[in-house]
């Protein structure tokens, strides 16, 4: 009987569940963007932008949307072709790296969003 009871403590306390019932560890989560365009917005934008043959920025420089842009990467204003489109970015600037294009409030040089 004993040695049943032993064997039943050592089952349980080497199970699963305390082993790993550890609470979960709290992450934040990426900051979601912030421009409201829809997925037609972003192929409109996309293909003006990639028309105007833009020089990408260095890959090795790694921003998201709510990161700031170093200052050594060049913003460019929102081509007119865009800003009559979409009047809601014709005042932001935007940059280009690896095809995608990044959207950036020129007050605070964020990116508000990316466009795949």
């Amino acid at each position: 009987m004993r040695k049943l009871l032993m064997i039943s403590v050592a089952i349980f306390l080497l199970s699963p569940a305390n082993l790993f019932g550890q609470a979960p560890v709290e992450r934040e989560a990426p900051p979601s963007r912030t421009s409201n365009l829809t997925l037609e917005q972003h192929h409109v934008i996309k293909e003006i932008i990639k028309d105007s043959k833009i020089e990408s920025a260095p890959a090795n420089i790694l921003v998201g949307v709510g990161d700031t842009v170093p200052q050594s990467i060049t913003l460019h204003p929102i081509p007119e072709a865009v800003g009559a489109k979409l009047s809601q970015v014709k005042t932001h600037l935007f940059f280009v790296q690896n095809a995608k294009v990044f959207i950036v409030d020129p007050k605070d040089r964020r990116v508000i969003d990316i466009i795949d």
